[in-house]
C-alpha cells in the first residue's frame, strides 16, 4: 500500500490539526466559551473522549481568564505540567507558574506527616493566599493534591480562582475529581480515569491564548 502524506508547511501544522479536529467532531456541539479548551486538549492527546469527559462549572472559563488577566499564579503538581505552561504569555500579564513538588521543605513536610509530596505541596501553595493574587491550580497527576485542595477549601484556608482537576490513573482518581465538583469553586475536570500533566498544561494554554487574544483585540 502506498502511503500518501499531507503536504503541510511546518507553520501550518497546528492550524491543519485543528481543522481535522473540527471535521471529525462533525455535528457534535460544544459550548463556544469552552470550545478552545476542548479542542486544545484533543489536539494534545489525540483523544476525542475529552469531548464527553471534560466538565466545566458555570463560568469556569470566564473566571480562569479573569484570573490570568489579573496576574494569577498557576500552581502545578508536576514539573511536566509546569514546563508545558506558556510562561511567556502568563508573565506578560504579571503572572507566574509555580511547582513546589521538588522543594526540600515540601519533601521534609511530607516525610514528617507521612503524606505524599503532592499533599505537602498544596499546603505550601496555600500560603500564596497572603499575597492577594488569584491562584489557578492545574493538577494533572496526583489525586492526593486534589483531595488536599478539597480539604483546604472546606477549612476556609483557600479560595482558588479555578481548579483544573485532570489527574490520570486508578487509585482515588475518579473520587478526587468528584470531590472537586462538589465544591462551590470554579473547576474544569476530566471525569473518569483519563487526564495527565499534558492535559493540565493544554487547558492552561488554551485560556492563556484566549486572554492574550482578547487583550490584543481590545488595543
Amino acid at each position: 500500500m502506498k502511503v500518501k502524506l499531507q503536504n503541510v508547511l511546518p507553520k501550518e501544522i497546528e492550524k491543519r490539526s485543528f481543522e481535522i479536529i473540527s471535521e471529525e467532531l462533525g455535528e457534535r456541539k460544544i459550548d463556544p466559551q469552552n470550545e478552545p479548551v476542548v479542542k486544545r486538549v484533543i489536539h494534545t492527546s489525540a483523544d476525542f473522549d475529552y469531548y464527553e469527559n471534560l466538565k466545566f462549572s458555570q463560568e469556569a472559563m470566564k473566571k480562569g481568564i479573569e484570573a490570568i488577566k489579573n496576574g494569577a499564579y498557576i500552581v502545578t503538581d508536576t514539573k511536566m505540567a509546569y514546563s508545558g505552561v506558556n510562561k511567556a504569555v502568563l508573565e506578560s500579564f504579571g503572572g507566574e507558574a509555580l511547582c513546589f513538588m521538588a522543594d526540600d521543605d515540601v519533601a521534609q513536610t511530607a516525610k514528617k506527616n507521612g503524606s505524599t509530596r503532592a499533599t505537602a505541596s498544596m499546603d505550601k501553595a496555600a500560603e500564596l493566599v497572603k499575597e492577594g493574587k488569584p491562584i489557578i491550580f492545574a493538577i494533572g497527576n496526583a489525586p492526593t493534591a486534589l483531595v488536599r485542595l478539597y480539604e483546604l477549601i472546606e477549612e476556609g484556608k483557600l479560595s482558588p480562582s479555578l481548579i483544573i482537576g485532570v489527574p490520570v490513573g486508578f487509585v482515588n482518581v475518579v473520587e478526587s475529581k468528584e470531590l472537586i465538583m462538589e465544591l462551590e469553586v470554579p473547576y474544569i475536570v476530566a471525569q473518569g480515569r483519563k487526564g495527565g500533566s499534558n492535559v493540565a498544561a493544554a487547558i492552561c494554554n488554551a485560556m492563556l491564548y484566549m486572554a492574550r487574544d482578547q487583550r490584543d483585540q481590545s488595543k
